[in-house]
């Protein structure tokens, strides 16, 4: 049935950001050229336009940058906790007066919606400055020991010293506030790398650290491709290693400092399962389901892309759920009607596309609502697969797009027994009316996140990571701070 309501345009205006045509590293609190002068464009994913040029990070960059976070670690780590608070503050304030260029930013250099980099993305970056903040004076307090002199003397928690970062493209700004603020807070110093697709956010944060009044040497971006990664993880004078990504990296970077003393954690893939009993109310379950595998075009490592129904509720809860698909709305990410935006790259597209094409080749059944794709840009419509067993591709292997599988089961006992028969451990969701319920299943979930009548929904306050090959440590929370500490 047509929708009586027709949407017009709601665009969100270019006009308050201003992108340079170019961008330098931010080494030692100042923008500079790559040693080797190197460079590389971004582009906007939903139009393809090239949207500026930026340095390019090689190993001698790298080394550049390690040296002036240690440099800077001296008098960093020997500030009062009160003081280091302070600039985390004034970060998260400005992050807070920018918010509207920022998720404007990062919808162009993204390609997800203006309505989720507006209304999930750059509050909960805030919020982590904040939260974290609040922790820089109270590290006595976490349950890690205590210091009996604050300039580290005596037992307990002390800085590593300097901290490399590695963090991908699809959060670009929220996964650098994962990284950056417990590592500040805690008293360490930065040298973070973005992806190479959405290097922009983190740019523009090395702004608001100059605008913040940051001492030189704390924060260091360095833009660049996988070699400047590995150059950074691998270099001798970094202390602690953070991750985000694939599995297939995490696991080179776990080999690369296998020997070392550096402290590492890996947040990696995963294939959530979102598990829907015949008690659950329908609507509500199909609301969750849409925000746990379409959020972020599905581009999420805990996106909720299996879905596991039980079988006396599979037909209704598909009806509902495809009625619920037609009405999304595929397009300009800048619209703020749209509720899926375009693909990262032309490489991810690629992906999603040959996965898919491996579901319908090996017998599941393919459906997606009628949508029309905008011509320019990389686009992939909301699909769904029924007739899926455990032994099909899509049901195993991390698509990271819009694509979810749907399997069916009869009792609890084999739904926790296929949602943990898979090699990550991220991410589940439980939906039922039941208390009881809730806490039997969750508790025999081999997932570090196990959200109950809901999906994505993320607090700085809580810890997050997972088990198996989805990596270990936990980012957030108390639970976080210890990552970046010498306990």
């Amino acid at each position: 049935m047509a929708s009586v309501f027709e949407y017009a345009p709601a665009p969100e205006s270019r006009a308050i950001v201003d992108i340079a045509p170019s961008y330098g590293l931010f080494i030692d609190g100042e923008f500079t050229e790559a040693a080797d002068g190197k460079v590389f464009k971004t582009v906007s994913p939903s139009t393809e336009e090239v949207l500026a040029e930026v340095a390019r990070a090689g190993a001698a960059d790298v080394d550049r940058a390690v040296k002036a976070a240690r440099k800077a670690f001296e008098k960093w780590s020997a500030l009062p906790g009160a003081e280091r608070a302070k600039y985390l503050f004034r970060i998260a304030r400005i992050i807070q007066e920018r918010s509207r260029e920022l998720a404007v930013l990062e919808t162009l250099d993204n390609g997800k919606p203006i309505r989720e980099t507006r209304d999930a993305d750059l509050p909960l970056v805030a919020a982590h400055f904040f939260y974290y903040a609040g922790w820089a004076d109270k590290l006595d307090h976490a349950g890690f020991g205590r210091r009996t002199t604050e300039g580290g003397g005596g037992a307990g928690p002390r800085p590593l010293g300097v901290a490399g970062q590695v963090i991908p493209w699809n959060f670009p700004l929220l996964m650098l506030a994962w990284k950056i603020a417990p590592a500040l807070a805690t008293g360490n110093t930065v040298v973070l790398k973005p992806a190479e697709t959405t290097p922009l956010s983190a740019l523009f944060f090395a702004d608001i650290c100059r605008q913040a009044g940051l001492p030189k040497g704390v924060v260091n971006i360095l833009t660049g491709y996988g070699d400047a990664g590995a150059a950074l993880v691998e270099h001798p004078d970094v202390n602690k290693v953070a991750f985000t990504g694939s599995t297939a990296v995490g696991k080179a970077i776990a080999r690369s400092v296998a020997g070392t003393d550096k402290k590492v954690t890996l947040e990696l893939g995963g294939k959530g399962a979102n598990i829907v009993f015949d008690d659950a109310p329908i609507d509500q379950a199909v609301e969750g389901i849409v925000t746990g595998i379409f959020f972020n075009q599905g581009q999420v490592c805990c996106a909720g892309s299996r879905l596991l129904v039980q079988e006396s509720v599979q037909d209704e809860l598909l009806d509902s759920l495809k009625l619920r698909l037609a009405t999304l709305r595929v397009g300009d990410p800048l619209d703020k009607n749209t509720d899926l935006g375009a693909i990262n790259s032309a490489e991810q597209l690629a992906r999603i596309t040959a996965l898919a094409d491996a579901g319908e080749a090996e017998g599941a059944e393919r459906w997606s609502p009628a949508c029309e794709l905008p011509s320019s840009g990389y686009w992939f419509a909301p699909t769904l697969f029924t007739n899926v067993t455990q032994a099909h591709t899509i049901a195993r292997d991390e698509i990271f797009g819009p694509v979810l599988s749907v399997l069916t089961f009869r009792t609890p006992e084999e739904a926790v027994a296929k949602a943990n028969n898979t090699q990550y451990g991220l991410s589940a969701g439980i939906w039922t009316e039941k208390g009881s319920r809730i806490l039997a299943v969750a508790g025999k979930l081999r997932a570090g996140v196990v959200w109950a009548n809901t999906f994505n929904k993320f607090d700085p306050t809580s810890p997050f990571g997972g088990y198996k090959e989805s990596g270990y440590g936990r980012e957030g929370g108390r639970h976080g701070l210890e990552a970046y500490l010498d306990v």
